[in-house]
C-alpha cells in the first residue's frame, strides 16, 4: 500500500500550459487520495480564430496519449483528465470512442469532463442548460452537440476566445461573473463551465448561493466524478453543491 494513497493513487493529465487543474485538483483532494499530474507537451502558440482553436485541440491529441503512458509506471488506480475540449468532440458516440481509447490505453478507468459534466448534470435532474468556455465558436459547437446528445436543451452559450493556451489561465473573476450573467435567465436551469484551465471552481460555488441554482465547474465535476467512481464519497465545502451534498 502506498504511504500516503492508502485509499487510491489518481493518475491526472493536463496541457503543458495548463496551470489551473493541478492546483484544483489538489484543492479538492480528500486525506489518503494522492494526484500525480503528467503534463501533454504542448506549444503555447497563439489563438485567434476557430482555426487556430483547431490546431491547439490537434496538438493536444497528438500528444494525450506520451502523457498517459508516462503515469502508468506510477501504477496508478484510477485517471482524471484535466483536459477537456477533446472530450467533447464529435458528439457523444465520439466521445464514448475517445473514451475508450483512453481506458485502453491507461489501463485503469477514466473520468473525463464531458461525461462527468453530464453526470453532475443527471444529479440535479435538469434538462435547460447554459455554458460558458475559454474556447473558440468552433468548440462551442461542438460541446453543444455533445449536452444536445445527451438530451439536455442548450439555452444559450458563450465563448471568451482567449488569445493562446497560457492566457485562459488569465482570465479573471469579472470576466466570467460576466459570463454567467450573459447566459443565466429564468428559462436556464443550471449553469456549466467548460475548459480546464479556466479558474472557477470557487466562483462557480459563489454563484450558487446567488443564482439559485447549479453552477457546475468543470474541474469539481470531472475530480468528483473520479472520487465517486473509486467508491470515496467524502463531502468538501467550498466547493458547490455537488462537492458538499452529492
Amino acid at each position: 500500500m502506498d504511504h500516503l494513497a492508502y485509499r487510491k493513487k489518481l493518475g491526472t493529465l493536463g496541457p503543458s500550459t495548463n496551470t489551473i487543474v493541478q492546483p484544483d485538483f489538489d484543492d479538492l483532494r480528500p486525506l489518503g487520495v494522492t494526484n500525480h499530474y503528467s503534463r501533454i507537451a504542448i506549444p503555447n502558440n497563439p489563438v485567434n480564430d476557430d482555426a487556430g482553436f483547431l490546431r491547439l485541440v490537434d496538438n493536444i491529441n497528438k500528444a494525450t496519449l506520451e502523457a498517459v503512458d508516462v503515469l502508468r509506471s506510477c501504477e496508478m488506480d484510477y485517471l482524471v483528465m484535466g483536459m477537456s475540449a477533446a472530450t467533447f468532440w464529435n458528439g457523444r458516440q465520439g466521445a464514448e470512442k475517445y473514451l475508450d481509447m483512453m481506458r485502453d490505453r491507461a489501463g485503469v478507468g477514466v473520468s473525463c469532463g464531458s461525461f462527468a459534466t453530464e453526470a453532475a448534470l443527471n444529479v440535479y435532474k435538469v434538462k435547460r442548460i447554459a455554458f460558458l468556455s475559454p474556447y473558440f465558436e468552433v468548440a462551442n459547437a461542438q460541446v453543444r452537440r455533445f449536452y444536445e446528445d445527451c438530451g439536455f436543451t442548450v439555452v444559450r452559450d458563450v465563448c471568451l476566445r482567449r488569445p493562446s493556451p497560457v492566457q485562459i489561465a488569465h482570465s479573471t473573476d469579472a470576466m466570467c461573473r460576466e459570463a454567467i450573467r450573459q447566459i443565466d435567465g429564468d428559462d436556464v436551469d443550471a449553469i456549466v463551465q467548460v475548459g480546464t484551465n479556466l479558474s472557477m471552481i470557487r466562483l462557480a460555488a459563489a454563484a450558487e448561493l446567488f443564482l439559485g441554482k447549479p453552477v457546475i465547474a468543470i474541474n469539481t465535476a470531472t475530480y468528483w466524478h473520479a472520487l465517486r467512481a473509486l467508491g470515496i464519497h467524502d463531502r468538501k465545502a467550498g466547493f458547490g453543491s455537488l462537492m458538499e451534498h452529492h
